[in-house]
Formats: structure tokens, C-alpha cells, sequence
């Protein structure tokens, strides 16, 4: 739970319960929790009590809710179907299902691959304040890979957390099928046409 959270809901400090396990952020910084919380979090008319570890670190999130909260409810969670099924409670009806608000797909010019997609439940002014500003800032977004390359290493770079003390070792090369084989090659050449990606002719690795 962010600290803003917190505080919106009128909780104190000295509320807080002693954490001292440390945390990694999303940034991949390790965080000191300010502590932990035990708050009650209702589903429908179940309540079920959970542990909130309150860190002052930058998150997506305003909350994260995890797999106790699922296992107390008897919930299953799908990601890919962004769903939540848990029983109903009488001991032998059908799963309820609570669904994500239904996604509208709003085009950008005439080219059907190209589209946002907003909430159908917004308010109408919301939803058009939104879209209006999403086609005048349309210029920020790619559509694909080959459109973004050379990202300022200022605003996002990969890194390998690996130890310059250690010496590297090279692996013996992978024998991969020709479909496989052809596939590398012909991404990797659309990735260095459009400058995402160069080669480092000076290593061996």
C-alpha cells in the first residue's frame, strides 16, 4: 500500500505494526516497509481481513492484493481474462463472476490496426475529454517495435544485474530448427534496419 493510500484513509502512523523485512521495488531499489497494517477488504458480502505492508516507493499501484486474499475467498484470478471467479457461498452454486469493465476501441485514422481502447462505463464528457486528448498527444505512441527506436537511454535502459568482478563464460551456440533459425534472423534484420538494435563487433560473447 502506497503511503497515499494511507492517508486517505484517515489511518495514523502509530497505527502501523513493526515490518523489518526489506522489499524491491518496481525500480529494482531495495525499500524499507514504514510497516504493516492489518485492514478489513470486503467482496461482495464477504470481509476478510488482510495484511497491508505500507512502502513509501514509487508504484503503478495503489494498492497490491495477493494470493492470502485469493486463498481466503476460495478465488481463482486469471490475468489473461482479467477475471476474478469465487464461490458463491451457499456450498454448492455456480462461481460468481466479477468481469472488468467492458473495453471500447476508439480508431486513429482510417487504419484499422491502429486504435486506444477506453473504458464503455466512463461518463460521456470523460470519455470524450479522454479521447480528444489521446489523438492530440497521438504522436508519443508506436504502434510497433520498428517505430521506437533509439529510446533515450535517459528515459528507459536494459541493463544486465550482473558482477564486473566475475568473468563472463560463453556458452557452446544453440542448435535451433531452420523455421526457428530463419524466424531470429529475419526479426533481428527488421531490428537493426530500424536502429533498435546494432552489433558490438568488438566482443566475443
Amino acid at each position: 500500500m502506497c503511503p497515499d493510500l494511507y492517508k486517505g484513509l484517515n489511518l495514523k502512523p502509530e497505527d502501523l505494526l513493526a515490518y523489518d523485512s526489506s522489499l524491491v521495488s518496481f525500480e529494482g531499489k531495495t525499500v524499507t516497509p514504514k510497516g504493516m497494517i492489518r485492514l478489513p477488504v470486503q467482496t461482495d458480502s464477504d470481509v476478510v481481513e488482510v495484511n497491508f505492508i505500507v512502502v513509501d516507493a514509487y508504484s503503478p499501484y495503489t494498492a497490491i492484493v495477493a494470493r492470502p486474499w485469493l486463498h481466503a475467498l476460495g478465488a481463482v484470478s486469471s490475468t489473461l481474462h482479467q477475471k476474478v471467479k469465487y464461490p458463491s457461498g451457499d456450498g454448492g452454486g455456480p462461481a460468481v463472476e466479477v468481469s472488468c469493465e467492458d473495453l471500447e476501441k476508439v480508431l486513429i485514422g482510417s487504419d484499422p490496426e491502429r486504435f486506444f481502447q477506453v473504458g464503455s462505463e466512463l461518463p460521456p464528457q470523460e470519455k470524450s475529454t479522454l479521447i480528444d486528448f489521446l489523438r492530440q498527444n497521438v504522436d508519443v505512441f508506436a504502434w510497433d517495435t520498428y517505430e521506437a527506436p533509439r529510446v533515450d537511454p535517459d528515459f528507459i535502459c536494459h541493463h544486465l544485474n550482473v558482477n564486473p568482478a566475475v568473468t563472463p563464460k560463453k556458452q557452446p551456440p544453440r542448435r535451433l530448427s531452420k523455421e526457428h533459425a530463419d524466424a531470429v534472423r529475419e526479426e533481428v534484420t527488421k531490428l537493426k534496419k530500424a536502429g533498435a538494435i546494432k552489433e558490438n563487433a568488438g566482443s566475443t560473447y
